[in-house]
């Protein structure tokens, strides 16, 4: 009933023992493993890694035509909603710095750069 390499347990005079069923060099071998359970469940980790990938597809599929749908719908294509707040964007930039630089507290305050001054010796 024991297959070779394993370890059974047998009566020694109303003691328990180990008896090896192999030489003592496999006693710090690894457990044996059948590879049925193994090969099984390599199998429905698979299956289930395509499974979820088909998920990903079908979810990716529906936001892709969700998204394009939204677009279509909308009165201002993107780009030129981008391209319209873009010019918004530079034209508040110029006005901004033209009023810093025009305001009357910033003309009093002028910056003047320090001589520089020698090392001592």
């Amino acid at each position: 009933m024991c297959s070779e390499g394993t370890r059974t347990l047998v009566e020694d005079n109303g003691t328990d023992a180990m008896a090896d069923d192999a030489s003592n060099e496999q006693s710090g071998s690894w457990p044996e493993v059948e590879s049925g359970p193994l090969i099984t469940g390599g199998i429905l980790i698979g299956i289930g890694a395509l499974v979820a990938f088909a998920g990903v597809a079908v979810a990716a599929t529906h936001l892709v035509a969700a998204t394009r749908a939204w677009m279509r719908e909308l009165e201002t294509p993107p780009s030129q909603l981008a391209r319209l707040r873009w010019e918004q964007a530079k034209s508040a930039m110029v006005s901004g710095a033209s009023t810093w630089r025009e305001h009357p507290a910033n003309e009093q305050a002028r910056l003047v750069r320090r001589a520089a001054t020698p090392p001592p010796d």
